[in-house]
């Protein structure tokens, strides 16, 4: 007796993800982190504080990732998850005010290298809640990367400190832990034909969380001027809209060590952008440490980018 099968179902697949399932996941998350380290830019420029530059980055991107989320839907169909990315968002959203607000206090390098406690958090919310284990390669390299971002961030070497350090210190770790949650929980809630949905999600999540957080300390501005509101309109589209998604498309097909390692490129790419674009010069050690951080993600990156289970 013989049986005929029936052809499988086509894996539903999104627009993104026909855009960017031929490249490298390690190349899209560090393109990914680029973009979103133009934010630190365009948030000093627009002079804000962080619940008007997380509210007004979150409200101009919504009606672009909504037509991108419609295109989405008609293209491949599939359902995304509601729960998870409305969680993820709002670890986002307390990233996005508490480092804005961070940055003033302590000042721009040491909040950048606090928030980036995230390459510890997530892969130990990885392996307590996914039983995923941290790579040899990372467990090589974590200690040179917190030390490299610790000289990129100037943390030493250094006596620019900001008005307020302690509650500026405080900020900027919470904001870091924001941020893990935000990248493990978008991992788990992204898939190839739900990614804009999914970042739609998170970002409408992300921008209540500023509002919820600004409006009783009268730090959202609604009307902050038309000059601010062009870094802020820039921010939405490069740090919100094209970086998110990068990265939406690469942390579902990479392990949660590497794309929070990954992710360190961030705080180095905001030093160099703040060379060539604001004139800043950091100090030697800042230098020394950028080099070190840089070889130690290439190290960590340098093995197999391994794909989940679709």
């Amino acid at each position: 007796m013989t049986t005929t099968s029936l052809p499988s179902r086509p894996r539903a697949t999104g627009p993104i993800s026909a855009l960017t399932d031929r490249f490298d996941p390690r190349l899209l998350a560090a393109a990914g982190g680029l973009c979103i380290a133009l934010s630190s830019v365009f948030i000093k420029e627009s002079g804000t504080s962080g619940a008007t530059s997380a509210f007004w980055r979150c409200l101009f991107s919504l009606p672009l990732l909504a037509v991108l989320a419609r295109w989405e839907w008609r293209r491949a169909g599939a359902r995304p998850k509601i729960v998870l990315p409305l969680l993820a968002g709002g670890g986002l959203g307390l990233d996005f005010v508490l480092w804005g607000e961070a940055i003033p206090r302590v000042g721009a390098g040491i909040a950048t290298v606090l928030l980036a406690v995230q390459v510890i958090i997530v892969p130990a919310l990885a392996f307590a809640f996914l039983a995923e284990r941290p790579g040899r390669r990372f467990l090589l390299t974590a200690p040179v990367l917190l030390g490299g971002i610790v000289l990129a961030g100037g943390f030493i070497g250094t006596t620019a400190i900001g008005a307020d350090p302690l509650t500026g210190a405080v900020a900027a770790l919470v904001a870091g832990a924001g941020y893990a949650a935000y990248l493990l929980l978008i991992r788990l809630s992204s898939s190839p034909g739900t990614q804009v949905r999914t970042l739609l999600l998170a970002t409408l999540s992300a921008g209540t969380v500023a509002v919820a957080l600004g409006l009783p300390f009268h730090r959202l501005d609604l009307a902050p001027g038309w000059p601010a509101l062009g870094w802020l309109a820039c921010l939405a589209v490069v740090g919100q809209l094209i970086g998110w998604l990068l990265i939406a498309a690469a942390l579902p097909r990479m392990t949660a060590t590497l794309g929070a390692t990954l992710m360190l490129l961030q705080p180095i790419g905001a030093v160099l952008f703040g060379i060539v674009l604001l004139g800043e010069k950091p100090s030697v050690l800042q230098l020394i440490g950028c080099a070190v951080v840089l070889a130690a993600v290439c190290f960590a990156g340098a093995g197999p980018a391994r794909r989940r289970s679709r």
